[in-house]
């Protein structure tokens, strides 16, 4: 059998927020999109898993406001029972932006987000090449997207690669912009515990200094039945061990989270986030990287072009689709 071909207006590479906030706006201005995205979940970082009757957040821990559009976004969602404020401030220190979570868990907003979008799932672009009235990508099943435009919101040195399968030529200045993106890599640890945390409330720590960056009680945070805790690794501390067997990095950050949360670990499980958020990050919004060039309408974004939060991402898709219809 023929393998099919697809042939959308805009082809959005990626189904993080970014992706999905593009693909929602051009999608309300006529335009057919579709998303490809290479995982079996959406909303990239913003991530959750099960192990047995336990629950957790193990990406992306909640989010903040600050553009009047995204606050206006937020309180949408929260209408809609996919999201919920949880909380200002941490014990010893002063109040500051509300953290939302996600309901019940972080990925409910990005499925939220995707509910009216054409999307393929557990499909990778495997290479993509420009014609004369747009782009091919070919996919890992063999099929092929036909679109004439298309944004690419996969994380820099991934984004670097893909353009390489067709040899496609940006100019020097928007090659150096993306070369200039530097990430910081995460080692995630998601534990059962045998009681309850002592985590105080509401259930969340993070660390400035040492092994481990982030602490969350997801029994606390309301996401799961189970006691049961999510330690991210510090950047220094991920990057040493990122290669490392991933069960004994794991045994080094419950070792350390010990003394906070008192209880003893049942079962734990790991994920690695290799671009779990940017460092160094471009000056601008989304990349309009076919500007100057005889190539079809080409765009980057993602939370390396307006900030390494849910905001940022969000910003950034919707920066993208605005670059597109005004193409």
């Amino acid at each position: 059998m023929t393998p099919p071909t697809y042939n959308p207006d805009i082809l959005i590479i990626g189904a993080g927020l970014a992706g999905l906030s593009a693909a929602n706006d051009l999608q309300r201005a006529g335009f057919k999109v579709l998303v490809v995205d290479k995982g079996r979940g959406l909303g990239g970082r913003l991530a959750s898993r099960r192990i047995g009757g336990a629950t957790f957040d193990h990406g992306a821990q909640f989010m903040t406001t600050r553009q009047p559009r995204f606050v206006e976004q937020v309180n949408q969602w929260v209408d809609a029972g996919v999201a919920e404020p949880w909380y200002s401030s941490v014990p010893g220190q002063p109040n500051s932006h509300v953290r939302y979570r996600g309901v019940p868990t972080m990925t409910a907003i990005a499925k939220y987000m995707a509910q009216d979008i054409d999307i393929l799932r557990t499909t990778a672009v495997t290479a993509i090449a420009h014609a004369d009235n747009g782009w091919i990508a070919t996919l890992d099943n063999g099929a092929t997207v036909s679109s004439g435009s298309m944004i690419i919101t996969s994380p820099a040195p991934q984004t670097i690669e893909l353009l390489a399968t067709g040899n496609t030529q940006l100019p020097d200045d928007k090659c150096a912009r993306l070369n200039r993106i530097v990430y910081e890599s995460c080692i995630a640890v998601m534990a059962i515990l045998d009681s309850p945390s002592n985590l105080p409330s509401p259930g969340a720590l993070m660390l400035e200094d040492g092994p481990i960056a982030w602490i969350s009680d997801n029994q606390q945070k309301g996401i799961s039945i189970l006691p049961a805790i999510t330690i991210h690794g510090s950047g220094a501390f991920s990057a040493k061990y990122f290669d490392d067997d991933r069960n004994l990095v794991a045994e080094k950050l419950i070792a350390a989270a010990k003394p906070y949360v008192g209880a003893n670990v049942l079962e734990f499980q790991t994920h690695g986030w290799r671009y779990s958020k940017p460092l160094v990050m471009d000056a601008h919004s989304c990349m309009l990287a076919s500007e100057h060039t005889s190539l079809p309408p080409l765009i980057f974004a993602g939370d390396a072009f307006a900030g390494p939060r849910v905001e940022g991402a969000v910003l950034s898709g919707w920066a993208a689709a605005e670059a597109l219809i005004n193409c």
